[in-house]
């Protein structure tokens, strides 16, 4: 799951952004309650949605990297329902939402492309929840594995999928460390 979209739907939207913009870690592309009037393609870097509770616990709900349309959920709302949070410096581009709608409603070989990107979306989703309902980090990994394609991603992507299946990355890597030593 640690992939970069179908450059088709990423690629369509491109020359219909009005607005490129380059972001800082640490800052707000959007706010919880802000009125939707773009849609956000991330081109560089990475943007996390997130929600912030009562409490102060957070929770991610897109983890948006190059190539990525940020927050396609919303496109249909009036405001964003939560918050999205540069998590490095990058860039984005904007396509203005009344664009994107006269996109769906003209174009049919658009909104099947739209509808293929949003289905792969909806189940990358489905496959995150059920990995982070199970219990011990072991079946989170192998989980993990078995839906992208048997392998682990290379080391430097590690802690990203310890975020990914919801375990910190020391554990992550004492699973990888336990199974290095028990394959001897």
């Amino acid at each position: 799951m640690i992939e970069i979209m179908s450059s088709s739907i990423f690629d369509q939207l491109r020359p219909k952004a009005s607005v490129s913009r380059s972001f800082e870690k640490g800052e707000y592309l959007f706010h919880q309650g802000d009125s939707i009037h773009v849609l956000a393609l991330v081109v560089e870097g990475y943007v996390h949605l997130m929600r912030f509770q009562e409490d102060g616990h957070s929770a991610v709900l897109q983890r948006a990297g190059p190539m990525t349309v940020l927050a396609e959920a919303s496109v249909f709302s009036e405001k964003y329902h939560c918050d999205a949070i540069a998590m490095t410096a990058g860039r984005a581009l904007f396509v203005p939402i009344g664009t994107l709608r006269q996109l769906l409603e003209r174009e049919p070989a658009f909104a099947l492309e739209w509808i293929n990107h949003i289905s792969g979306e909806l189940k990358k989703v489905r496959t995150r929840a059920e990995i982070l309902a199970l219990r011990s980090v072991g079946a989170r990994l192998d989980a993990w594995i078995t839906v992208n394609e048997g392998l682990l991603p290379p080391k430097g992507q590690w802690k990203s999928l310890a975020a990914e299946i919801g375990v910190s990355p020391e554990a992550l890597y004492r699973e990888i460390a336990r199974r290095a030593a028990s394959s001897r």
